[in-house]
């Protein structure tokens, strides 16, 4: 056996001494002779129906090299689960901020020029901003569909086990209590920035500040390769809009990210930087300011959540039932996903005889939200750790025996009917307790985590 030689030693971090000397690469940093400079027009405002897009003014700018609207993207819709994003807005718009057009030229002077001279008109429609508004039958629709994401024929997502009803028949106390976790912005260091470059060999050089490098380009080669993976060459011969990109037309480059946290998931420039650049012909750069990644970029969701416990004196749970909401915005981008983890996880650590959850997601005429340090896991655990802390209260009980009390044991099962096996909640908080000086009953402190007594 070949000794370890790096578990349990200090190893220095190989990009270490570039971030902390000023010296580490990002995509703003690549240079390429020839760059041209993008901008984009976007939708100024909430929701409408796009009644003219003109762009010969911006096209005959001088210093202008090349403007597109949706009509020059060969697959406009992309999408993690859901295909239902859109490069660039065509016929409507649903949040304020959405790209609508997009402008190459050989200074980023020139291109905001060129933006201002498209000529848009929009016929304003009557947004939708809070959830709970949203999911009212009178409330106007953000998409033609209706305003909830449907999973299978439900709502919502659900996970349950047990019997709720039964269980709530057992408790002494019902203990019920409502939960709201607000947007954030990630606010990288380095804004969303790419920089496609065409190459001689008919391939196309993408440098991105993505995090998730592989989830984003499948999306890519979607959208330039007409929605199928394309294996024949694209020809500066022949209009890229009849040939389309395959995967290994596509080269994508990940520099240092610049910060993240879950926000450079999202498709936010390069799409629009490697059609600028198969347009042209030449290297194009997009580059969001601050205000744009402030405003435009996938923000992490609000979610509503709903607690309602059934517990016994002895500060039992013996039903938990939970609602939550999550604003999606526009689009799903990664909600579903987000949803679904948010919908195992966010009942806790806890045995839950009877438990029921239910999550939806909610479309509102905002920017699409994303993810964010734990994917919809970080906002049910605030919601399930502050109801934990209300029962105590309400109960008169330590809230750290109250845990005690409900940690799992190896062989409980999730609310997820999955059965656990290696469970080490209450060794966890004993050391926890021990490290904060926090006393605990003899009795809580020669626990463990073996299999419960039946």
């Amino acid at each position: 056996m070949n000794d370890l030689k790096v578990v349990g030693r200090s190893k220095k971090r190989y990009d270490g001494l570039g971030h902390v000397t000023g010296g580490a690469t990002y995509v703003d940093d690549v240079f390429v002779p020839g760059t041209l400079a993008v901008k984009v027009l976007r939708s100024p405002v909430h929701k409408g129906i796009i009644k003219k897009l003109d762009v010969t003014k911006a096209e005959n700018l001088p210093g202008v090299h090349g403007v597109i609207t949706h009509e020059d993207v060969p697959c406009n819709t992309y999408g993690y689960l859901t295909l239902d994003q859109l490069v660039l807005a065509g016929a409507a718009v649903r949040y304020k901020g959405e790209p609508i057009a997009a402008v190459a030229a050989d200074t980023v002077e020139i291109a905001n020029e060129a933006v201002a001279l498209v000529g848009l008109e929009i016929e304003k429609q009557t947004p939708v901003f809070d959830p709970d508004e949203a999911v009212k039958p009178e409330a106007p629709k953000v998409r033609p569909e209706g305003n909830i994401l449907m999973v299978g024929e439900r709502p919502y997502r659900q996970v349950y086990n047990g019997d709720i009803e039964k269980g709530f028949d057992q408790a002494d106390e019902i203990i019920e209590n409502d939960f709201f976790f607000p947007s954030q912005e990630h606010a990288p260091m380095e804004t969303q920035v790419s920089l496609a470059v065409p190459t001689d060999d008919s391939r196309l050089t993408i440098y991105t500040v993505t995090q998730g490098l592989y989830f984003l380009l499948k999306q890519i080669q979607r959208i330039l390769g007409q929605g199928e993976d394309v294996s024949s060459r694209w020809s500066r011969r022949h209009q890229y809009t009849h040939h389309g990109l395959g995967f290994s037309d596509i080269k994508y480059i990940s520099c240092n990210v610049g910060g993240a946290f879950g926000g450079k998931t999202e498709l936010h420039a390069d799409a629009i930087a490697a059609l600028m650049a198969l347009k042209t012909g030449k290297p194009c750069k997009w580059r969001w300011t601050r205000e744009e990644e402030q405003l435009y970029s996938a923000r992490h969701s609000p979610w509503l959540m709903h607690f309602k416990d059934g517990v016994t004196k002895d500060g039992r749970i013996v039903a938990r039932q939970i609602f939550t909401r999550h604003d999606a915005g526009a689009y799903t981008g990664l909600s579903s996903y987000v949803v679904d983890k948010h919908a195992f996880y966010v009942a806790g650590p806890y045995y839950l005889p009877n438990v029921d959850v239910k999550c939806q997601v909610v479309y509102t005429n905002k920017v699409p939200t994303g993810a964010i340090r734990g994917f919809g896991v970080t906002p049910g655990t605030y919601a399930c750790e502050i109801q934990m802390n209300m029962i105590a209260e309400k109960m008169a009980i330590d809230p750290w025996e109250l845990r005690f009390i409900n940690a799992m044991h190896n062989g409980d099962q999730l609310a997820t009917r999955t059965k656990l096996d290696s469970v080490y909640l209450i060794e966890t908080m004993q050391k926890l307790a021990e490290i904060s000086n926090h006393p605990l009953n003899a009795k809580f402190a020669a626990m463990n985590s073996d299999p419960r007594e039946a």
